[in-house]
C-alpha cells in the first residue's frame, strides 16, 4: 500500500461495508503502522486500487485486518490470492496461528475462510453496529518449521 492509495481504499470500503468501512484517518494511521502492519492492493489498468488486504503480525500470531475486493472487481480471484498473499507473509513471518473476525452475514467472506481451513474459535454478539450483527472469530493455524518439529 503506498499513500497514494488511499482515496481508493476509502471508496471502495465505504462500498463494501457502510458502517463499518474506514475513514481516510484510519488508513493513514494503519499506513504507519509499517513493518507490523502490512497492506497489499491490487491494482487495475490504469494503476488504481481494485482490492486490497491488511495482516498484523504481533510475535507468532497474526490478525488479517481487512479484505476487499470493489464490486466491479468481484468474482476474479482476487480476494483469494489477497488472502494467500496474507498467509504467505505470516508464514515468512514465523506466524503459528492466523485470527480474524469476519460479519455473521457476510456469505462469500466466511466462504473464502472456510475454504482456506480457517475455523470458528467464538463469536462477539452483536458486535458490528448498527444491527447487532454478530462477529465471528476464525483461526487458521499455519505450518511452521517451528510446529512442524513439535515446538
Amino acid at each position: 500500500m503506498r499513500w497514494t492509495d488511499i482515496d481508493d481504499l476509502v471508496r471502495i470500503d465505504a462500498l463494501l461495508f457502510e458502517h463499518d468501512a474506514w475513514p481516510a484517518a484510519t488508513w493513514w494511521a494503519e499506513l504507519r503502522e509499517r513493518p507490523r502492519r502490512v497492506y497489499v492492493v491490487a491494482t487495475g489498468p490504469d494503476d488504481r486500487a481494485t482490492a486490497y488486504g491488511g495482516l498484523d503480525v504481533a510475535g507468532d500470531v497474526a490478525d488479517v485486518m481487512t479484505i476487499g475486493v470493489s464490486p466491479q472487481a468481484q468474482g476474479r480471484g482476487l480476494g483469494q490470492r489477497l488472502l494467500d498473499r496474507l498467509l504467505q507473509i505470516a508464514r515468512e513471518a514465523g506466524v503459528e496461528a492466523v485470527l480474524l473476525e469476519v460479519r455473521a452475514d457476510n456469505v462469500a467472506a466466511r466462504n473464502l475462510y472456510a475454504r482456506n481451513g480457517f475455523e470458528q474459535i467464538n463469536v462477539r454478539r452483536g458486535y458490528y453496529q448498527p444491527g447487532g450483527v454478530d462477529a465471528l472469530v476464525l483461526r487458521r493455524l499455519l505450518e511452521t518449521p517451528k510446529n512442524a518439529r513439535g515446538g
